[in-house]
This record gives structure tokens, sequence and C-alpha cells, in this order.
């Protein structure tokens, strides 16, 4: 049923980005360049890649985390539990620190890089999604089409950004990366990443993520949608999952052909 919507859904983004005009958004399509393991217990709720190994947070209450977790093998490096009270969500480096945001808690926490040893705590309104940043600022969503801006160091909101595709308002913006200047966002319950522009909060472009994982590699019931988005900047790489998948993948991105 949740990859039945997941069609549903991306088929849906598609109709409204070509309906009537013409340009953009642009569609993309996808080649997977490599697949790793992916630890199938972890409900990805943040991703990001620092110093060749991927940083995850995951979510379900009593079983978030935030860990560390070798690329080539899937083997978790460094675990840290979050209290079972806590639903865990997006995550993201800034500086020797690493910020977690939670579901509903309307709470913040701030580990350090290397020990994960909690620093501190933080406040927002309403709820927490995904998180990035621009190098400037951190990039939150909030399961709603507007994005918010945070102050990294005073961690209050300091600006927000409403996410349109054509026109329309874009809900259910979900975990988040910054890419070479544009903020990649997955869409929940979708097999969908859409690429917005981070000064016009416009999606320029719709990439189809669907058939990512064979038919074989998913447990019915259990293996949930599309959700995970890191870059490595240095080798230019794209690396993507889902909530309990048993695989993490390279991806390599190219403007579909039917366009």
């Amino acid at each position: 049923m949740i990859f039945r919507l997941g069609y549903a859904f991306v088929v849906a983004l598609f109709a409204q980005a070509f309906a009537a005009e013409p340009a953009e958004p642009k569609r993309y399509t996808y080649e997977i360049v490599n697949a790793f393991p992916h630890d199938e217990t972890a409900f990805t709720q943040g991703l990001f890649f620092h110093d060749g190994a991927l940083f995850e947070t995951t979510g379900q209450y009593g079983e978030s985390r935030l860990r560390k977790a070798a690329l080539e093998t899937g083997e978790t490096l460094k675990n840290f539990p979050l209290p079972a009270s806590v639903f865990g969500e997006g995550s993201t480096l800034w500086g020797d620190t690493i910020i977690v945001l939670t579901w509903r808690n309307k709470t913040g926490i701030v580990f350090d890089h290397d020990t994960f040893a909690p620093q501190k705590t933080f406040s927002y309104e309403g709820e927490g999604w995904g998180l990035t940043h621009d190098g400037v600022r951190l990039i939150m969503s909030d399961g709603s089409a507007t994005l918010r801006f945070l102050d990294p160091e005073t961690l209050e909101e300091n600006g927000r950004l409403d996410v349109t595709l054509r026109g329309s308002p874009l809900k259910n913006l979900n975990e988040l990366e910054w890419v070479n200047g544009e903020i990649f966002a997955n869409v929940w319950q979708s097999d969908a990443i859409v690429r917005i522009d981070p000064e016009s909060g416009v999606v320029t472009g719709v990439i189809d993520m669907r058939h990512l994982l064979d038919e074989e590699e998913i447990t019915p019931g259990r293996t949930d949608v599309l959700n995970g988005i890191a870059y490595d900047p240095d080798a230019d790489r794209l690396f993507v999952t889902g909530k309990y998948w048993p695989k993490l993948f390279e991806v390599r991105l190219s403007p579909d052909a039917a366009e």
C-alpha cells in the first residue's frame, strides 16, 4: 500500500509539473552507480556524509538513535540511543557538532561530532522533520510547504521560504540536503526528490526515484518510503536510501529522456 501510494504521488507531481506550461521544472531520472548495505532496523530520518562515513538519525519511539556507519559495509561504528520519549528526525553537521531535530517534542539536541556526547538542547515551534545547511544558515522542514532558516549559533529562527511547484504550495517536505547550491528534499509518501531554488522557493526539478529496490528486497508491511539524502561534495557523490531499507544507493542523475 505504501509503495502504491508513492507511485500515485510521484505521478501526480509529474502531472502538476508538466500540466500546461513548458520549461521548468525539469524531470530527472537516475542511474545506480553503487549499492551498499543499509541497516534494516534504521527508520531513516536524517542522513549526511562526512569524512568517509555516513551519519544517520532514525525515528520511532524507543528506537530513535544517532549513528555513524561505514559506507562500504553499513556497519554501525558509533551509536547513541535517544530517550524513549523522543522520535528522532533530521540532522546535519555544523562545525564540530551534530544538530538533531525531534518530531513533536519541539526540541532539538546538539551533540559533539566525535563523541556523540549531548551538549545542549534548543526549542522551536511545531514539528521537526528535515535539517541541512547552506554554510550560513540551518534549513529546517516541518512537513509543510514552508522551510525555516535558523541561525546556527543561536538556533533561533531568522527566516522562512515558501516552496512551490508550478505556483502551488508543495507540502510534505521531509529530509533535506544541500547539493551544489540547491536544496534537495524528499517528499514524504512519494518516490520523488525535488530540487528547490533556495532564493525563490521554486521547485526547479523533480527526480523520479521509483524502482530503486527490487521486489525481493521489499518486506511487505515493513519496508517503508524513500527517505534520506546525503551528498559527498569532494567526490560529487549522491546517496539515497529509505526507512527500513536494506540498501543505500549511490546514484547519478540525468535529465529524463522522455521529457
